[in-house]
């Protein structure tokens, strides 16, 4: 196994996703009641940020007690269907791979069992200081280790 290998840490996809209620309100929304693309975005972070704080990483303790944050180094989306004023969607987190400093990030965003939205997120764990890529810290690790 080389040095790549021996970083990530295997994670199951087959586990149930982390998701996230959000109802669509008209500032998200275009004349015709359309959700902007760029609003995806919005509430795709809403929902790593929820999916963190209940793994127990809220943000002030990501940067207080581990003095790192994670930063989105690259992200690819598909649009498959509109999501509509008032609708209500569940927007989803599961982590896909994990390695030394970072982790690749599934997501969808759900109306019913209709995916409007799928994305695959790489995001990086940096110091809060330095902005440099560091080590996810060990507790987040292990927590999202035992997602398998």
């Amino acid at each position: 196994m080389n040095s790549t290998e021996a970083d990530k840490f295997a994670v199951n996809s087959d586990k149930s996703p982390f998701s996230l209620p959000v109802r669509v309100y008209y500032q998200d929304t275009d004349a015709g009641g359309v959700v902007y693309h760029s609003t995806y975005l919005d509430y795709m972070e809403r929902a790593r940020y929820e999916w963190l704080r209940e793994l127990g990483f809220d943000i002030h303790s990501l940067v207080q007690v581990h003095k790192v944050v994670f930063m989105i180094r690259s992200l690819s989306i598909e649009y498959f269907r509109p999501a509509l004023l008032d609708d209500l969607l569940h927007v989803t987190a599961q982590a896909a791979e994990l390695g030394r400093s970072r982790i690749a990030i599934s997501q969808h965003i759900l109306r019913g069992t209709a995916t409007l939205v799928s994305a695959a997120v790489q995001a990086v764990c940096v110091g809060s200081d330095s902005l440099k890529p560091v080590s996810i810290p060990l507790p987040l690790r292990q927590k999202l280790g035992n997602l398998s």
